[in-house]
């Protein structure tokens, strides 16, 4: 799935204009890479959490001369799916996947958070 594509489906299901659909998926878009950014986690139960982490500086070569190149440390964003998600990827073919039909409240969740 396309960005266009996520922003036609925002558009159609929740009844807006293409352009405010749009708005609202950049707006969450940008809302991660500016949190990632400062150094913040995003946790989104049932979805998964997005992080960063830090690699090490090492040595590499580059592939056309095979000459030494130091490679910096830098952090990199990764993505940790929950195991709702992962749970409803693994399906078995005979029953797709399909969404919860309503909406998880609060009310569903046991004391540690989990659904019961």
């Amino acid at each position: 799935m396309t960005k266009a594509e996520l922003i036609e489906e925002v558009s159609k299901v929740v009844e807006m204009t293409r352009k405010d659909s749009e708005i609202i998926v950049e707006t969450i878009f940008d809302s991660i890479v500016s949190s990632l950014h400062s150094g913040d986690k995003i946790e989104i139960r049932g979805f998964g959490s997005f992080r960063t982490r830090q690699r090490q500086p090492r040595v590499g070569r580059n592939p056309k001369t095979g000459s030494r190149v130091e490679v910096p440390s830098k952090r990199i964003p990764y993505f940790k799916p929950s195991k709702e998600l992962r749970d409803l990827v693994n399906q078995s073919a005979a029953a797709p996947a399909e969404m919860p039909a309503a909406p998880v409240t609060p009310a569903d969740h046991n004391e540690t958070g989990h659904h019961e």
